[in-house]
């Protein structure tokens, strides 16, 4: 009967809070266990917590990928009120980690706003600047030839990778113009940020890989099918590669508010 009676309880308050702590909610009901006359230590507790399946299952840690922490020059966000009538004109950029058996690997991306299309990508064994620089080069190099490149602007969060000076220099060398969302600011950069839960939440990527072969080898076969299978609704169910390269009539109007924070889905 008590065990019924302390079930109860913790049913109650799971039932407001699904993800509340055993500990907090033993907490919670600790004095009307008291009031019952119901004598159970916090150990106790929790095995009856675990016999009943009612454990809350700790969360993998999530990886940093951001450090914004350093001394190299940042610039300032170029898309607020800026009007995208056509892929090639901003590109967005984020860094996410993929977890394998081996270790983590960290996956560079860079996609064009206007078309949602990854561009250029690469998937690297450490957060070092060279697995930006090689989806940066990528994309720069698949780039058609009547590209007005000083109408082109790369818009990143504020990580060492983006600000470093060999980063910069590239970007510079090829008249791309410099945005970055302001530090901390999330929403300034969401439209990279989804395309990672995409990635991770249709694709698998956000699953844990046998190894880090088989993670590039699975991105890559992602980023495939984002690019060529996966319908829009903001792109009126069309693919990012159809409205990239123009192969279906679809206007597609955007313009950059204050704080962008729009599905990209």
């Amino acid at each position: 009967m008590d065990e019924d009676r302390i079930l109860e309880l913790v049913h109650r308050e799971r039932h407001l809070q699904p993800q509340l702590s055993g500990k907090k909610v033993f907490h919670l009901i600790k004095e009307e266990l008291q009031d019952l006359g119901i004598k159970i230590g916090r150990d106790k507790f929790y095995d009856l917590l675990g016999r009943y399946g009612l454990l809350i299952k700790r969360k993998p840690r999530r990886v940093c990928t951001t450090n914004s922490e350093h001394a190299w020059p940042r610039f300032r966000n170029l898309l607020p009120g800026r009007p995208i009538e056509g892929p090639n004109q901003v590109w967005v950029c984020d860094i996410t980690y993929v977890r394998t058996f081996q270790g983590f690997v960290y996956l560079c991306l860079i996609m064009d706003a206007y078309s949602r299309k990854v561009v250029g990508w690469c998937m690297h064994d450490s957060l070092e600047m060279e697995g930006c620089l090689k989806a940066l080069k990528k994309a720069i190099k698949e780039l058609p030839d009547q590209i007005d490149m000083t109408q082109l602007i790369h818009h990143s969060d504020q990580g060492v990778q983006y600000c470093c000076k060999a980063y910069t220099k590239v970007l510079i060398k090829n008249k791309i113009k410099v945005s970055m969302a302001s530090k901390g600011n999330c929403y300034e950069n969401a439209q990279a940020e989804r395309l990672n839960g995409i990635l991770k939440q249709e694709y698998g990527l956000g699953q844990t890989i046998k190894s880090k072969a088989q993670a590039k080898r699975i991105c890559k076969q992602a980023i495939d099918l984002y690019n060529n299978r996966r319908p829009h609704w903001s792109l009126q169910l069309a693919t990012p590669v159809q409205v990239h390269q123009g192969t279906v009539d679809v206007k597609v109007r955007m313009c950059w508010s204050k704080v962008n924070h729009k599905s990209v889905a």
